[in-house]
């Protein structure tokens, strides 16, 4: 995963994480508290799934996690750069209207913190 952060000319700061690899059970553990952590210092925070190659129900569920908890702590979060994987994933359990955010594939890979 990889980090940053773009300062605004007169908005706050934009903190951007960039994940990678799969998004699975097997890494859902390592992630949720720094996804959680992110979120909580950091609004707007963006991320960037152009990295992940696969994406199971466990990630699924830590992305709503993530997105509910924005909602409830009334933080912006941003899903940007939708890898195949991850669009493929949320046309089938037809989660595209609950995340919100456009689905727009990655082409290129931006610098950053890498997780």
């Amino acid at each position: 995963m990889s980090e940053t952060t773009t300062p605004g000319p007169s908005a706050p700061a934009v903190t951007g994480l960039r994940l990678e690899g799969e998004l699975t059970i097997y890494r859902a553990e390592e992630l949720k508290p720094i996804l959680l952590a992110a979120l909580a210092d950091a609004n707007p925070l963006e991320i960037d799934l152009s990295g992940v190659t696969e994406l199971d129900t466990a990630g699924v569920q830590l992305l709503l996690l993530i997105k509910k908890t924005a909602q409830v702590q009334q933080r912006e979060l941003r899903l940007l750069r939708h890898s195949l994987a991850v669009t493929d994933v949320f046309e089938r359990l037809n989660l595209v209207a609950f995340f919100d955010d456009p689905l727009v594939l990655a082409t290129t890979t931006p610098p950053g913190r890498r997780v």
